[in-house]
């Protein structure tokens, strides 16, 4: 019997090994840093992706990096769907925002691309808007026709810890999603509430959700 997965966890970027590191890369970075927390693997699946599955709050969750350029992610992402059985609504794709500062993340549910090209192309190959999108703010620090060459270069050196604690609350926020759903999510992530919980009843909440690997 097929396996039955209630998330699909897309990490946009651009798979080369130089671009790993660039502001277009964070979707990939995050992805990546879920997989990693919870004992993922990734394998190249098929040519388009890498995937890996973890198991977490009870639930199965599939974890994708398109090995496609940006510009054509939602081949990858059409492929997993259909090969999975997965519906466009329980898609969560991971991306950049320019137009938030360096650490907001937002989580939205449905809508249009924002002038994100992986976005863009996840909508034309599905034929849907009705998916997740986790937004990671990387900041507007560029002039006019600079945006290309801002997107694709690295963070600054002062950047990083910000990053990095970026990551750790996007993470943080799928889990959330995993344990509470979409609205409950939204409300709490988007307002910041999620990190305003108290220490001890976020433990209480993590020790009654432990996850294992598949």
């Amino acid at each position: 019997m097929a396996t039955h997965y209630d998330l699909l966890i897309v990490g946009l970027g651009n798979h080369k090994e130089n671009y790993l590191e660039t502001r277009h890369n964070i979707g990939w970075m995050v992805a990546s840093a879920f997989a990693e927390k919870h004992k993922g693997n990734f394998v190249p699946y098929a040519p388009e992706f890498y995937l890996a599955n973890v198991r977490f709050a009870g639930k199965n969750v599939l974890i994708l990096l398109p090995r496609t350029y940006m510009n054509n992610s939602g081949l990858a992402v059409k492929i997993a769907t259909k090969k999975f059985n997965i519906p466009s609504e329980n898609v969560l794709i991971i991306c950049d925002e320019y137009n938030f500062p360096l650490g907001r993340i937002h989580l939205k549910d449905s809508g249009g691309d924002g002038g994100h090209n992986g976005v863009a192309s996840v909508i034309e190959h599905l034929g849907s808007s009705n998916f997740l999108r986790l937004r990671c703010g990387i900041g507007r620090n560029f002039g006019e026709n600079e945006l290309v060459d801002y997107v694709l270069s690295p963070f600054d050196a002062e950047e990083i810890p910000l990053r990095d604690a970026m990551i750790n609350r996007a993470v943080e926020a799928i889990e959330y999603l995993l344990l509470k759903g979409k609205s409950r999510a939204m409300s709490d992530v988007n307002s910041e509430k999620l990190w305003k919980i108290q220490p001890q009843e976020k433990s209480q909440k993590d020790s009654q959700n432990q996850s294992n690997p598949d």
